[in-house]
């Protein structure tokens, strides 16, 4: 029966359990005799996939930073007036975050105590710069109300986004609410900022 059970467990699935384990009872606080536990499967079965739990770490923040730095590279990114692209990367962002919501989650606590922690928050930053620029170019082009603090605003856009991480659970079936939450994140972001014209 384990050797079936074996045979079954898949890289792809041993990270999916990795990712619930390390949201439950953070990095720091996970083992590797945890993460057998939660798997069903040896200690050794695991290392027959892996190095270790940093490997699982640097895989599962690694899907979620591919996931944010692909938008960037989409035509809607990079194309168009900056304040049409901020937008979209805005929206594209909450999806990302909605698809891969256990990684992104996992990405958003991170702590920086190890290598591959370090790394996932400078490739974090690098994309919240990527964003920020969007916006001062959005600005530049008088897209933005000039009273409007550009860092204050980047930083306050980011923190809507990242708090759905603490909140957001997917329904099955739920196209409909996963299209308004999008939809309003944009309006409440995008409204506020936008001069009128």
């Amino acid at each position: 029966m384990s050797t079936v059970k074996r045979d079954t467990y898949t890289p792809e699935t041993l990270l999916s359990v990795a990712v619930r384990v390390f949201n439950e009872r953070g990095y720091d606080g996970t083992s590797m005799e945890h993460l057998s536990k939660a798997a069903g499967i040896s200690k050794s079965s695991i290392y027959h996939h892996v190095a270790g739990k940093e490997e699982l770490l640097r895989r599962a923040v690694s899907r979620a930073l591919d996931g944010l730095f692909a938008v960037l590279d989409e035509p809607g990114a990079t194309r168009g007036r900056a304040i049409e692209r901020v937008e979209y990367v805005t929206r594209r962002t909450v999806e990302v975050l909605m698809d891969e919501l256990p990684y992104v989650t996992l990405l958003l606590r991170v702590r920086g105590n190890t290598t591959t922690e370090r790394w996932a928050l400078e490739r974090r930053r690098e994309f919240d710069h990527r964003v920020a620029d969007l916006l001062k170019a959005a600005a530049a082009d008088g897209d933005l109300r000039a009273d409007v603090d550009i860092r204050l605003a980047t930083r306050l856009l980011f923190g809507m986004i990242n708090s759905l991480v603490e909140w957001y659970r997917p329904q099955p079936g739920g196209d409909a609410e996963r299209r308004q939450v999008v939809e309003t994140v944009v309006h409440l972001a995008f409204d506020g900022l936008r001069t009128s014209h």
